[in-house]
């Protein structure tokens, strides 16, 4: 049974050409490169775009992209990053140095395999869209899925960065000014401060057309974070170990970590001074805490709703450059991942906080340069909301308009709804994010291991590939994998819930 045409359309969302214009790459070239022959000789990618008014239809290779090689991997790396760099010491102090890298390893390759799981079906069908390949596989049912999974992800996401803005933006602010807590000023009211950085920073960025403008915004992004990785190994070589925590009094009612040592062991009938134990790496480690680091590590390269943008907006794009951009993003984000978690942990050991910055404040909340690391991650964070909102909207037209041309009036207008919904989110319902950290992880491993997987295993022709070949049996696996994910991270929220305690898993 053939799709209907209006089922697949999609959006037109850059300048259209005469086919016999498109010099750039032609859908031959693209189909030559992956393998596949179009299928219906290509009657399909006739129908891709709306045909309004008799002309001739708009194929997705007919859009020109002008985003360079070098934008696109910083607006994929950003959309990688994510505030969960700042747990990451955390997991490193609850696995040992070893199997984390072993960990954070698998999960990269992981992540680089499944973007090479769409990239090959998106080529196979001439979509680039993930909601498409969603409906080409499984009809409305999968279009829907990917939609939702995808909206529910990143608004997720979204509302998790504004509300680090929300709670850590006014603590920069009264440690910078140096103003007595809890004093009522209205530049301290993080309810005020989220709704201005939302209105002045992130809402003009989230209305630009295409994805590609915000790669300078990405790459600042990334050189914050830069900062905040380079600090991280300047106070390694900084800050003694055992460290003395800040006091008000500043004399002799400093707790050391010595000190907390000395006074177990004495309780427990030990008679030497001093344990270096506590400031010794571990190779591995495994706790009852151990397991919370696998689904965070596991989601740690979320970005495959950004990956078909970026692709459509790629100057002359293919599979392959494509997959060298994912690949390089991957490398950077996994550097600096490894580097951040290493340091961190070999400065604080096992009283690493979850929350790394937390740390550094217990020796020296007014550290002018911890300070402005803060700053420099809220900065990041905020510039990732625009690149995460980007694919929120495109699956919403995919959802609701799927026929209709671009419409700057459309594009505002989501973008505001959503911003406006994920503020009041933020503001008025602060504990709604243990929803989203159920939502998290569901649609988390469904994005990154399951729709890859099952999509590439329906749209690859028996033909081609028969369901006993190498290539779908892998990806089989690889589904597999993340519905044991899936249930892992549901289970240790429910875990959380029931007692209190542990790590908040299932997104960025």
């Amino acid at each position: 049974m053939e799709p209907s045409q209006s089922e697949m359309n999609i959006l037109s969302n850059g300048k259209s050409r005469d086919l016999g214009d498109d010099v750039g790459v032609p859908l031959k070239t693209m189909l030559d490169e992956d393998q596949y022959e179009e299928p219906d000789d290509g009657l399909e990618n006739e129908e891709f775009l709306p045909n309004e008014g008799g002309k001739k239809p708009i194929r997705f290779t007919d859009f020109e992209g002008k985003t360079s090689f070098g934008m696109s991997v910083f607006n994929l790396g950003n959309a990688i990053m994510g505030s969960g760099i700042l747990g990451l010491a955390y997991a490193m102090a609850n696995t040992g140095i070893l199997l984390f890298w072993f960990l954070l390893t698998a999960v990269a390759a992981l992540s680089s395999y499944s973007i090479h799981l769409l990239l090959k079906s998106s080529g196979i069908v001439g979509i680039r869209a993930y909601e498409q390949l969603g409906y080409r596989a499984f009809g409305n049912l999968g279009k829907i899925a990917a939609g939702t999974a995808i909206t529910l992800q990143n608004i997720g996401a979204m509302s998790s960065y504004l509300y680090i803005v929300k709670s850590e933006l006014p603590l920069v602010i009264q440690a910078f000014l140096k103003v007595e807590p809890n004093t009522d000023l209205w530049y301290l009211n993080g309810n005020y401060l989220v709704i201005m950085v939302s209105a002045s920073i992130i809402l003009p960025l989230a209305l630009m057309k295409q994805l590609g403008y915000l790669g300078y915004t990405s790459g600042f992004s990334l050189s914050c974070m830069v900062f905040f990785l380079t600090a991280v190994i300047f106070k390694k070589f900084q800050i003694p170990c055992p460290f003395e925590e800040f006091s008000v009094n500043g004399t002799a009612s400093h707790l050391s970590l010595n000190d907390s040592v000395h006074i177990h062991e004495y309780n427990n009938g030990v008679v030497h001074e001093d344990d270096d134990s506590h400031c010794t790496p571990r190779m591995f480690t495994i706790n009852p805490q151990t397991a919370y680091t696998i689904p965070i590590l596991a989601f740690a390269f979320v970005c495959h709703p950004e990956v078909l943008p970026i692709y459509t907006e790629l100057r002359n794009p293919s599979k392959k450059k494509m997959q060298k951009v994912s690949n390089i993003s991957i490398l950077i984000m996994y550097t600096m991942y490894f580097l951040a978690a290493l340091f961190g942990y070999l400065t604080f050991y096992g009283n690493v906080e979850p929350e790394l910055l937390h740390t550094y404040s217990r020796i020296d909340p007014y550290d002018t340069l911890i300070l402005c690391v803060r700053v420099a991650v809220l900065t990041a964070v905020t510039l990732t909301v625009p690149i995460v909102l980007f694919p929120v909207r495109r699956a919403i037209q995919q959802m609701i308009f799927p026929t209709k041309s671009f419409s700057w009036l459309r594009h505002i207008a989501i973008a505001l709804i959503l911003l406006t919904f994920i503020n009041m989110l933020v503001i008025f319902a602060p504990n709604i994010l243990g929803i989203f950290g159920i939502i998290g992880a569901t649609s988390a491993p469904c994005l990154i291991f399951i729709f890859p997987a099952v999509f590439y295993i329906r749209i690859v022709p028996k033909e081609d590939e028969p369901m006993n070949s190498l290539p779908k049996i892998m990806a089989a696996c690889f589904a597999a994998l993340g519905f044991s994910f899936m249930v892992m991270s549901l289970s240790f929220i429910i875990i959380d819930w029931t007692t209190g305690e542990g790590l908040a898993v299932g997104g960025h």
